[in-house]
């Protein structure tokens, strides 16, 4: 019996992991094998030049991790690692799980998508504008609600409507906290009674064993310290979206999680696992246009995620950026193929739309 084998098999009796990630190789996107040893060196040279500090990274072969590798360090001051056990920040990428976890209350017949939110629960920041009864689940999800993103952006920092709700896209976070804000209306829960029943409807289904929208004493034990464009530490604990967020479901922005993690859900996409096959043609449909490339491909955003038209069709990803922490996920349902990444610098979603370039490559 060889040093790998004995290596799984001792991996699995210890975690309860069904892969191990020793392969020599792995298939790109159009099906032509990568050595690891040029997609590392790929990587390294990557961190050096966006001046990355940390990265963590899987990658999926048919509907498997076929690679699993982390980078750099987590804390340079104090020259930590990064571990296959180190936390991040997945930013905008909370939106696509979150979609995901909205559909189970839609299949429960507690939610639905085109029932306007005021109904569920009015909102009272935004009273003053009779648009916001138009507002539903469908154009919060689908970044057609009229709402900026952040109202911090605004002129005194109020919530505000920006065009008539259903008639444009505009990407927004209030309007996905607003949708939070109803599922624990529904629930007649508070933000960690809403964390619990994602635990319960997602997390726990799919074996995510570390990952949480409200920051838990294992992600602030283990997650990897922010740096910002220029290199420089974060300190998080003064941040103002911190401390604004601390304690709270934040749906558009908050989940903390890692690759392994993160991997078995977009695994669960591919499969069509935890919704019906009815939920995810309404999750993965275009519902709005984002913006056409020169060559003509729509870039469109369905219920949570970004897709495209023509050869791209299959494809579906999001980036995420908070502060000190970006990353990027991608992948072909189709195919079951993907990849994700996280990071502890502003430049993780540069190199995510680098790395889908370079893993489309025809040779190497």
């Amino acid at each position: 019996m060889s040093r790998n084998i004995l290596l799984c098999l001792a991996t699995f009796m210890l975690f309860g992991l069904s892969l191990c990630y020793s392969q020599e190789s792995i298939k790109n996107l159009k099906d032509v094998i990568v050595k690891t040893e040029i997609l590392d060196s790929f990587l390294v040279s990557q961190m050096d030049s966006l001046k990355i500090p940390g990265l963590s990274i899987a990658i999926i072969n048919e509907a498997k991790v076929s690679y699993h590798q982390v980078y750099g360090y987590a804390n340079i001051e104090k020259k930590l690692p990064v571990t296959k056990t180190t936390i991040f920040e997945g930013a905008s990428m909370s939106k696509s799980v979150f979609a995901t976890f909205v559909m189970t209350f839609v299949e429960e017949g507690k939610l639905a998508l085109d029932k306007p939110l005021y109904t569920y629960l009015p909102y009272d920041d935004i009273a003053h504008d009779e648009r916001y009864k138009k507002i539903t689940a469908r154009m919060v999800l689908s970044h057609r609600s009229g709402f900026p993103n952040w109202r911090e952006n605004e002129e005194g920092k109020k919530l505000r409507i920006k065009f008539d709700p259903d008639t444009d896209y505009g990407y927004s976070g209030e309007g996905y906290q607003y949708l939070a804000m109803v599922l624990k209306q529904i629930e007649n829960t508070d933000w960690n009674g809403l964390e619990e029943i994602f635990q319960q409807r997602i997390a726990k289904p799919l074996g995510l064993q570390h990952t949480t929208f409200i920051e838990d004493v294992y992600a602030l034990k283990n997650k990897a310290e922010p740096y910002n464009k220029a290199g420089k530490w974060i300190d998080w604990k003064k941040d103002y979206w911190y401390l604004k967020d601390k304690g709270i479901f934040v749906a558009p922005a908050s989940i903390r999680t890692e690759p392994l993690d993160f991997s078995k859900w977009m695994i669960a996409v591919m499969n069509q696992e935890i919704l019906k096959e009815e939920s995810y043609l309404e999750l993965l449909k275009p519902h709005s246009t984002v913006t056409t490339l020169s060559n003509g491909t729509k870039i469109l955003y369905s219920l949570g995620f970004i897709t495209a038209d023509g050869l791209y069709k299959d494809s579906f990803f999001h980036g995420g950026s908070n502060d000190g922490f970006t990353c990027w996920y991608m992948m072909d349902i189709e195919k079951k193929w993907g990849y994700v990444l996280f990071t502890n610098s502003m430049f993780g979603e540069k190199l995510g739309e680098k790395l889908w370039d370079y893993l489309d490559l025809d040779s190497y």
